[in-house]
């Protein structure tokens, strides 16, 4: 994974079965404001099955970040992107119970999910 920040990373194809629990990697550590359960969060990203290692969504290919409030996403993300402080990058492995269901309609339901986020800002 290149650790760059700001500019699209990286990912390695994973060894082994994907981790029952959420994996939480700081790639970089960031200096700057901290994020917390209760913000609007602006970040880069990019999303990866585990299994497959194909792209499924990436703020970098759209060419713009993305900023919502922490608790309107989905479980990994709540749990992952507190104490991240801004300027830092993250690694998330997130169970499906932690990201889409483990089954269900969701095209990404029952997958294991690699994201690589960017905090560029917090509010």
């Amino acid at each position: 994974m290149t650790e760059t920040p700001m500019t699209k990373p990286e990912i390695e194809f994973p060894d082994g079965p994907a981790p029952a629990e959420l994996q939480i990697v700081d790639v970089v550590e960031g200096s700057g404001e901290e994020a917390l359960a209760s913000s609007t969060v602006d970040v880069h990203y990019l999303g990866v099955e585990y299994d497959s290692g194909e792209e499924f969504d990436s703020s970098w290919s759209r060419g713009e970040s993305i900023n919502f409030p922490l608790r309107a996403l989905i479980q990994g993300w709540q749990v992952g992107i507190p104490g991240m402080k801004v300027g830092g990058r993250r690694k998330l492995i997130v169970p499906p119970a932690q990201a889409y269901g483990t089954s269900g309609g969701h095209p990404l339901s029952g997958k294991t999910l690699i994201f690589v986020i960017d905090l560029l800002g917090v509010s």
